[in-house]
């Protein structure tokens, strides 16, 4: 059945808030060309979106041209605030946008292990408020938080977690309780980074993919066809509980120490690169994992050295490297390509993203050290790629999910 008058309408609106998101402003010909609408009817839904609030005249295109036809036109970006938060065990990092995601405050606060529940939700809490205070905001729209443990599949909250603080539960309630008027989201840290890597990292022109998340722990996150997996329980991609050899004891329900997290965590990796008579980390980050500043340098001095790594069936890892550095990589990529390797084997993702802070550190020299053991361990072909994101990708994951569910809510009726 053809679309009555009022759906049309409101997929045209649709179709053109879209265009205006995706490029910017835009002129009602560029409109009408990107759309493939007619003039009349761009020229309706022009006059229709600026009377309900959601575009505006924004300037014009270029001196030579004058007139209506020169008109920009752009989403009011003031209609809705937004607030991302990347949640961890050991603080919280906050930004504030407008509704196009154009950032306008940034904050972070490191939160202790030793300080209680209470203080430490109060501290989160306060790091937002002053964000938005910051950005010159008077209120929220939509929150969208990063946070690590098991998200609900049916409740989207966050599922009580051992080894995990209790204030990221108690966030969740702190922070709607504190801002009644906002839509408070909560998504497990590692789904986030891997949405960020699609859109906007290394993973741009892949449907099918797994990030494998490198930071202060591990984790992975599973997206096939487009779309996100999260598994009955929202376990999908707790690798860091994969029974792997080379650890001195098994991973327990509660505990995954003995599991691929005692290999590729930031803590074993360090251990790794001591083993090496590498360390520590020269100007170490602040908030960043030890391991990162680790294979940083490594994948510096391994340069240096002129060493690159073996690219052929060779098998003997690290062939042509005799550096500290370049056996510390590859003995890490060794770790890495266990657990990358039983990823591929159940799910023939055709590639594989290194993502946090070490993903993204190690580079191309990692991630090509990485490949060349998976082929000689999997017999489908699956490409090995560098985060560009690294660590902040949860935050630009939690601000595109917060964006685009603050789009769906005001354009719903257009």
């Amino acid at each position: 059945m053809p679309a009555s008058p009022s759906t049309a309408r409101a997929i045209n609106d649709r179709l053109a808030l879209r265009h205006l998101q995706d490029e910017g402003p835009l002129t009602a010909g560029q409109l009408k060309q990107l759309t493939g609408l007619s003039r009349p009817t761009v020229a309706d839904l022009v006059e229709r979106l600026t009377a309900s609030g959601l575009i505006e005249i924004v300037g014009e295109a270029g001196e030579q041209r004058r007139g209506p036809n020169a008109r920009l036109y752009g989403i009011v970006t003031g209609r809705a605030h937004l607030a991302a938060l990347d949640v961890r065990t050991e603080g919280v990092a906050v930004l504030v946008s407008d509704l196009v995601g154009r950032v306008l405050a940034e904050a972070s606060v490191p939160i202790g292990g030793d300080i209680g529940t209470g203080p430490a939700v109060e501290q989160a809490v306060t790091l937002v408020e002053r964000a938005l205070k910051d950005s010159g905001a008077d209120r929220l729209h939509t929150v969208g938080i990063g946070a690590p443990g098991l998200i609900d599949p049916a409740s989207g909250e966050l599922r009580d977690s051992s080894g995990l603080p209790a204030w990221h539960r108690r966030l969740v309630a702190a922070l709607q309780e504190r801002l009644p008027e906002a839509r408070v989201t909560v998504e497990n840290e590692t789904n986030l980074a891997a949405l960020a890597e699609q859109r906007e990292g290394a993973a741009g022109d892949r449907d099918t993919f797994v990030l494998l998340w490198l930071g202060h722990g591990t984790g992975a996150a599973v997206v096939l066809d487009g779309a996100l997996r999260r598994g009955a329980s929202g376990g999908t991609g707790e690798i860091g509980f994969l029974p792997v050899p080379g650890t001195t004891g098994l991973p327990s329900a509660t505990d995954c120490e003995g599991g691929f997290h005692s290999l590729a965590g930031s803590a074993g990796i360090a251990a790794l690169a001591r083993e090496h008579g590498l360390g520590p980390a020269p100007e170490p980050v602040p908030g960043e994992p030890e391991a990162a500043g680790l294979v940083r340098a490594a994948v510096a001095q391994a340069h240096a050295a002129g060493g690159t790594p073996d690219d052929t069936s060779d098998d003997t890892p690290g062939s042509g490297l005799d550096d500290a550095s370049g056996r510390f990589l590859d003995a890490l990529a060794d770790r890495l390509a266990i657990g990358a390797a039983s990823v591929v084997a159940v799910l023939d993702p055709g590639c594989v993203v290194l993502g946090g802070e070490v993903g993204q550190a190690g580079g191309e020299a990692l991630a090509t050290r990485v490949a060349e053991r998976l082929r000689r361990m999997a017999p489908l072909p699956t490409q090995v790629r560098p985060s560009l994101l690294g660590g902040a990708a949860v935050l630009r994951g939690a601000l595109l999910t917060a964006r685009e569910s603050a789009q769906e809510e005001l354009f719903g009726g257009h």
